[in-house]
């Protein structure tokens, strides 16, 4: 009797978007997988997958080019696992904010360095995309820890066009509607999003890929909005903030 309880109790799972029934997602992700010309690998912190906002999923069912990695640092391996026939292998990019030690070019300004040797501006060269999926703090580790093999296989670090501005409190392009996950600075945002801004910008049809997965992000938060609390600063966040804000005394 117990064990029919439990299961009369239990969430049923949607066998194609991996969500609760509730919230499922089939009704707005892509009929077929989005085809790119860019080549995505998704390095995915263990701690990150198992968090109920996280979007990585939504990237995995949306697109047909991506390919998810569970680690904490990015492998010479990871780097052939997504394959190419041509040769040599196309530019690899990695996401992620400009800092004083490591800067970064924006995509817009990648893009218009890898079309100066190619003539077909419609058809652009394929590349390789490389993101990190973490909370902030985890991702910086893990960008550290990848830094060798990234170089050695060339890769330029690029940001979105929004640069990230400490001073701000965090939010996303989507600040009234995508409320749940606040990120730590301004111009920060989720995974989700930044692949769908850097798709947006260096595919051919950009905008419409971009616009598809933004559509499928909205709905899950619109979702998801509906069974978690509001946001709450945490004391101890609060309290660091007040002392860093405080003049020093003068002796």
């Amino acid at each position: 009797m117990e064990e029919e309880q439990d299961a009369h109790h239990r969430r049923q799972i949607c066998n194609n978007c991996d969500r609760p029934n509730a919230i499922c997602l089939c009704h707005v992700l892509p009929a077929d997988l989005i085809p790119t010309n860019t080549k995505i690998i998704i390095l995915h912190h263990p701690h990150e997958s198992r968090h109920k906002l996280n979007t990585t999923p939504l990237l995995t069912k949306s697109l047909r080019n991506v390919i998810r990695i569970p680690a904490r640092r990015i492998l010479r391996r990871h780097i052939s696992t997504v394959g190419e026939t041509s040769s040599p292998s196309p530019p690899t990019i990695y996401l992620f904010p400009s800092s004083p030690s490591s800067p970064a070019i924006t995509i817009s300004e990648f893009k218009s360095l890898n079309l100066l040797n190619h003539r077909d501006i419609s058809n652009p060269p394929p590349l390789r995309l490389i993101v990190f999926d973490a909370t902030w703090k985890h991702a910086k580790e893990m960008v550290k820890a990848s830094e060798e093999v990234l170089r050695e296989a060339g890769a330029v670090r690029v940001c979105l066009d929004t640069e990230i501005d400490a001073s701000v409190s965090g939010g996303t392009i989507y600040d009234s509607e995508l409320v749940l996950r606040k990120e730590p600075f301004g111009g920060c945002v989720t995974t989700a999003e930044a692949v769908a801004r850097c798709l947006g910008a260096i595919e051919p049809d950009g905008e419409e890929i971009e616009k598809k997965l933004i559509s499928v992000l909205k709905e899950m938060v619109r979702f998801q909005s509906k069974y978690l609390k509001p946001m709450k600063p945490r004391p101890k966040l609060l309290k660091k903030r007040f002392q860093n804000q405080q003049p020093l005394e003068q002796e």
